[in-house]
Order: C-alpha cells, then sequence, then structure tokens
C-alpha cells in the first residue's frame, strides 16, 4: 500500500528539522585588502534596525524570491554596502547555525573585490570598520558561556510523559565568545562565526 509512496524518498534531499518554523537568514563574512593587508569587515547597525549598536555582519533574512542562502547573503551585502554582485566573490560557504531561538543562520565567507566602491547604506548601517585578519588569528578571545533551560506552557501535558512533571529535561548551553578591537567588542552571532572561520582557517594553515 505505501510502497510507492515510500520509494518516491529515494533521493530526497535533507532539510533542517522545522526550517518552515525559523526566521532563516544569510550572512556573509566579507574579506577586504586595505593598506596592503587582508581584513575583516564589521558593521556597527543603525538605530533604524533590529538590535541597534550591535557589531555584525552584512545579512538578513532570507526572502521568498532568493533563489538560495548565498543569493540572499550576496543580497543582504550589496544592499548594505552599496556595491554590485560583480564586486563580490563567494569563496565558501561556512557552517550553518541554529539557534535555540528558532533562528537558522547560513554564513558565507565572501571577498569584496573592490573596497573603495563600499557605500554603505546609513539608513541600516552606522559605521563600518576593519580589522585585521592577522590580528584576528592571534588574538585569545574570552570565553563565556550562556545557560539555556527548558520552560513550559501552564497546558503542557505533563500526564503523557515518564515522571510528569519531575521528567529530567536537559539543560544545554550557548558559547559566547568576546573579541575585542579598539573600542569595538565583537561578540554573539557574529563571533560565533567569526570564531568559526578563524578556526578553519588555522586548520588550513597547519595551525590547529
Amino acid at each position: 500500500m505505501f510502497e510507492n509512496a515510500i520509494q518516491s524518498l529515494r533521493g530526497r534531499k535533507p532539510h533542517i528539522l522545522g526550517h518552515e518554523n525559523c526566521f532563516e537568514s544569510a550572512v556573509a563574512l566579507p574579506l577586504v585588502e586595505k593598506d596592503g593587508q587582508v581584513c575583516v569587515l564589521f558593521e556597527k547597525r543603525s538605530d533604524n534596525v533590529l538590535q541597534p549598536g550591535e557589531v555584525s555582519f552584512p545579512g538578513g533574512r532570507i526572502e521568498p524570491d532568493d533563489s538560495s542562502p548565498q543569493e540572499a547573503a550576496v543580497r543582504e551585502t550589496c544592499e548594505e554596502l552599496g556595491l554590485r554582485p560583480e564586486r563580490i566573490e563567494v569563496i565558501a560557504p561556512l557552517d550553518i547555525m541554529v539557534s535555540p531561538f528558532n533562528a537558522i543562520v547560513y554564513p558565507f565567507l565572501i571577498k569584496i573585490l573592490n573596497p573603495e566602491l563600499i557605500n554603505p547604506n546609513w539608513e541600516e548601517v552606522a559605521e563600518i570598520f576593519y580589522v585585521p585578519l592577522d590580528y584576528l588569528l592571534n588574538y585569545d578571545p574570552l570565553y563565556k558561556s550562556l545557560l539555556v533551560t527548558v520552560d513550559y506552557t501552564e497546558d503542557f501535558p505533563f500526564e503523557l510523559i515518564p515522571h510528569g512533571k519531575n521528567y529530567p529535561f536537559r539543560k544545554g548551553t550557548l558559547p559566547q565568545f568576546f573579541y575585542i578591537w579598539e573600542h569595538w567588542v565583537i561578540w554573539g552571532l557574529t563571533a560565533r562565526i567569526l570564531n568559526h572561520f578563524l578556526a578553519l582557517l588555522r586548520t588550513c594553515l597547519g595551525k590547529d
């Protein structure tokens, strides 16, 4: 009875379970050649967007008409930095991040080919700044953890699970890295993506 339906699943491409109920966004980690050295570009978010004043990478929501997360990352970078797509080279996707707050982030490593053409959209970007990659590779960030615990609604059906209200729900931790450059503090999601990229780069350089 079910054979044809089951066989039709062969070759199916897996997704992240529950992704349709999450906020899905794409961000770009931009590399820029500046003053003779490779730097990472960061933005300070303007007061007109979510999380104003935070340090971040270019990025935003994946829109329905984006053909892929990569296209969304490039589009957002172009919108925020005033660039055309041909000025952006996508080097590689970085690891997908699933947060405990119903969010999925698709990061991409990019290179901005003509940084002198950057013309930020000041409605979204308050400032941009550059940090030398060599500095970041040799920086030892402060590491702390946030605790993630389970809460539940008043109508949660404890009577349906073993041990009821005494069920041993697990607790989790959310790693937090803090990078300091001049007066800037890079932390949160941005720092986690940065830390992941730096770890990959150290492996490629034989420094892990």
